[in-house]
């Protein structure tokens, strides 16, 4: 038994839950996970990002309880764990929590327009304009970020905040089939290569609910 526990919904559909695990994850923090069921119905309104529940991710730790993934990674932060939430060193670890703000504030063609859904795959999926643009900003912020601190990760060689944050992207982009330059195809692949995304991606795949609003047929 951990002394901590995540509590999460769809490993499939849910983003927000799968930033959570992520951030526990990468900090190494051991987590039992409990999975709020989809059908239940405030869980399933904060998966159609219906409800600002904060419902999921949930992640109580002794007697503190944080829920939503910013507050989850503000207090993993705050534990000093030996492997960092965000960078050591200042000016970095500014620019990391600026680009998980524009992640949990914005993109909102790309999440209506692209929901996570690990199971699908759709080969030559037309992306529209509103989308395209949410799109071309993450690549811009990719593409920063590799070239200022050498990658792998966004912010070098160790996964933070900002990779989690992004994880839930990277699925999107193999679901739909989004082309990428090189530089950001291989981080991509870094991402969704990493232990922590392997079991993840092999939960989702072990599931058997559906969401039909997040199954549509294009």
């Amino acid at each position: 038994m951990s002394e901590a526990s995540l509590t999460i919904i769809s490993r499939n559909y849910g983003s927000w839950s799968l930033r959570g695990w992520l951030l526990c994850e990468f900090a190494g923090l051991a987590v039992d996970v409990l999975t709020a069921a989809v059908g239940d119905d405030a869980a399933r309104a904060e998966l159609l990002v219906l409800s600002p529940s904060y419902l999921v991710p949930r992640l109580q730790h002794g007697d503190t309880i944080a829920w939503g993934v910013w507050a989850i990674a503000e207090h993993l932060h705050e534990l000093h764990l030996p492997a960092a939430t965000f960078p050591v060193e200042p000016a970095r670890r500014a620019h990391c929590r600026s680009v998980c703000g524009e992640m949990l504030s914005g993109f909102p063609n790309l999440r209506s327009a692209l929901p996570m859904n690990i199971r699908a795959q759709h080969r030559g999926f037309n992306v529209w304009s509103g989308a395209r643009a949410d799109i071309d900003r993450i690549v811009a912020i990719w593409r920063d970020c590799l070239e200022r601190y050498g990658g792998p990760y966004l912010f070098g060689s160790d996964p933070t905040a900002a990779d989690a944050m992004y994880a839930p992207v990277c699925t999107r982009f193999t679901t739909y089939d989004v082309t990428l330059d090189a530089d950001c195809g291989r981080y991509r692949d870094t991402v969704l290569a990493h232990p922590a995304m392997d079991e993840w991606i092999g939960g989702a795949h072990a599931e058997t609910e559906q969401v039909e609003e997040l199954d549509p047929e294009f």
